[in-house]
């Protein structure tokens, strides 16, 4: 699927989206990753969704967000409370949310001047 490029080349945004990618600003991503309005880091979430720990989580906390959109692949899927307790703990808000919809979300926030972090993960 493709997204609007907003005209702000200033910040990093979703262009686009498929089967294992993501389109950052027209260039390809593979996998899981964190992206936020002046980073993009691979890697995220290595183990997938089933693999998630609460280390994962700690890892946002580095970006110092305000508030975290993870994007659990094709369908919605929450994590365990317990692996949402970094961010809880550290009073970060954060959404659940199935890829497309954390995509779109995240670039309404960044394009908003927003400290948004997306993590992002694939089925």
């Amino acid at each position: 699927m493709k997204l609007h490029l907003d005209t702000q080349t200033n910040l990093n945004l979703v262009t686009g989206y498929g089967a294992g990618h993501l389109m950052i600003n027209k260039v390809r991503h593979d996998g899981n990753l964190i992206v936020t309005p002046s980073a993009v880091s691979e890697g995220w979430a290595g183990s997938g969704f089933d693999g998630l720990v609460a280390e994962d989580f700690s890892r946002l906390l580095e970006w110092s967000p305000e508030v975290v959109l993870v994007g659990t692949g094709s369908r919605l899927r929450f994590p365990p409370h317990a692996l949402l307790r970094p961010l809880i703990d550290a009073g970060i808000g954060f959404e659940i949310m199935d890829l497309p919809a954390a995509c779109r979300t995240y670039n309404v926030l960044a394009g908003e001047g927003r400290a948004v972090l997306a993590a992002l993960m694939f089925d």
